[in-house]
């Protein structure tokens, strides 16, 4: 199992087949899926047939995987995962920047820790000059995430939601991060 990256509590490695169960108990989990499909179930076969081919997939621009399963170093337990997805398949230069963790691992700084690394990563060894990550206007817990690791506001703007979710009136919110403002900030 490639590990890619470790922090002082996480460890960032590849998904494999065997993550299928502890996917399916994430993405069945209506308060982690509120901001993302309303809180609906997701079906066995949706996470073997969608989900983890694409968690699976690898990055040629990067040389390794966008998408990160997360343990917790002391424990190995499955918190969730990371994305680290470059916008254009051809090129690092602007990476798209999320995050999905369990119930558990809420409030404890792990989505910090993760982003803070691998924004870092990004900038110092995979030639990314810009880090952006988008929410829902109301998601106030993944909005903080975000301007703890180093993001700034950008812009709020109206996505295209095929089934409207509670909040999504309200429209959605794009934070980023330069590689010249992360620099400077350090």
């Amino acid at each position: 199992m490639h590990v890619f990256l470790t922090t002082e509590r996480l460890g960032l490695r590849s998904f494999t087949d065997a993550d299928t169960d502890d996917l399916f108990a994430l993405d069945n989990d209506p308060d982690v899926m509120r901001f993302i499909n309303g809180g609906r179930p997701t079906s066995r076969e949706a996470i073997r047939e969608q989900t983890l081919p694409r968690l699976l997939r690898d990055c040629p621009c990067l040389r390794t995987r966008s998408y990160w399963a997360a343990e917790e170093k002391a424990t190995g337990t499955f918190l969730g995962w990371f994305e680290f997805r470059p916008l254009d398949d051809h090129s690092p230069a602007v990476v798209e920047l999320g995050y999905r963790l369990n119930k558990a691992a809420w409030g404890k700084g792990f989505a910090t820790e993760g982003s803070r690394a691998l924004i870092s990563k990004g900038f110092t060894d995979l030639a990314v000059e810009r880090v952006t990550a988008n929410t829902m206007t109301v998601n106030a817990g993944s909005r903080r995430v975000m301007e703890k690791a180093g993001l700034s506001f950008l812009r709020k703007f109206t996505g295209d939601w095929p089934e409207a979710i509670a909040g999504s009136e309200h429209g959605e919110v794009e934070y980023e991060l330069t590689r010249a403002d992360w620099q400077q900030r350090r």
